[in-house]
């Protein structure tokens, strides 16, 4: 059996920053949206796109702290948005097609890892519905502007994706939470997302990707005690970074950026990169590479069933 999981040797690499890979492409007149784009990656994915001559909006749940962060630099506009609240992403998405007719670059930065047991709306799991259910929701309200910007839809997964794939008899752990099962599915969802969304999307020119930015200390690691990180050797005693596999924001944002952006993508999508390049598959006891289980797509079109049965949103209901 083929897959498109293969490197196509893009030139670029683990330790590529976002500027590397926006090297002599001009998206004046091009308008991004990149959730969670104040914080960690999403910052200095914004910055990297704005410098690249993007427009680029930055929807936040904390709008204050997204203007504070995001002053001077040029071309960037904040906007609030809880992905965790259906209202609240209906909301933006109004607003946002009031404003903005067309996109050209959606990246879905914004989560959550290993948080304590947490609901929202009616009882959801808290990962799952931030890092993925939001970001359905999101993407399928601004389907018109997408659909007209023939978009690149990136969706910000991680190599835990390998630690399980879809809990189908118990997507929201009601019975028994483990904070990095959770963590794992959330980041599974994200690449099924990418599978149907590009298989939906590809007939009017909008193709979608996920991704693995690597292993970064950013405000991610938010509910991680210090003596966690510690013990898996990412930091010593005094906070320091002790891994040397570890990026920079810089390098770390350098992948989505890859994806929403480089030439070498046209005609492509639904598929996993990391290191800027498209992932090859697992393999056993193997760093890197995207399992079978994300990639599947009648996983995919499993989800999305269920995605848009939970959210009430399907930009391809009447379609189907």
């Amino acid at each position: 059996m083929t897959t498109p999981q293969h490197a196509i040797g893009s030139g670029f690499g683990a330790r590529s920053t976002a500027d590397d890979v926006l090297s002599g492409i001009d998206l004046s007149g091009r308008t991004a949206l990149v959730t969670g784009g104040y914080s960690g990656l999403g910052l200095e994915t914004t910055r990297a796109l704005a410098a690249a001559g993007a427009r680029v909006v930055v929807p936040a749940r904390r709008p204050a702290a997204a203007r504070d962060a995001l002053d001077g630099i040029p071309g960037v506009e904040t906007d609030a948005l809880d992905l965790a609240d259906l209202a609240s992403v209906r909301s933006f998405a109004e607003r946002f097609l009031r404003a903005h007719p067309t996109v050209d670059i959606v990246i879905n930065n914004a989560g959550i890892m290993a948080c304590p047991e947490t609901r929202v709306g009616p009882g959801w799991e808290a990962q799952f519905a931030t890092n993925h259910l939001g970001h359905h929701a999101l993407v399928n309200h601004l389907w018109p502007a997408i659909a007209r910007g023939g978009a690149r839809v990136v969706s910000v997964s991680s190599g835990a994706h390998g630690i399980t794939g879809m809990r189908w008899d118990d997507v929201h752990f009601e019975r028994g939470y483990d904070r990095w099962q959770a963590y794992g599915q959330a980041k599974t969802a994200n690449v099924l997302f990418a599978v149907h969304l590009d298989a939906l999307g590809r007939d009017a020119g909008v193709r979608a990707f996920a991704l693995h930015p690597g292993a970064i200390l950013t405000p991610l690691q938010r509910h991680l005690a210090k003596a966690d990180m510690v013990a898996a050797g990412w930091i010593d005693e005094a906070g320091d970074l002790a891994d040397p596999s570890f990026k920079t924001p810089e390098q770390g944002a350098a992948t989505q950026v890859w994806a929403a952006t480089s030439p070498r993508l046209a005609g492509m999508g639904g598929v996993y990169c990391e290191d800027c390049d498209i992932a090859g598959p697992a393999g056993e006891g193997a760093e890197g590479g995207v399992h079978a289980h994300a990639t599947d797509p009648a996983e995919a079109a499993r989800l999305w069933a269920l995605s848009a049965r939970l959210t009430g949103v399907d930009a391809f209901a009447a379609a189907s």
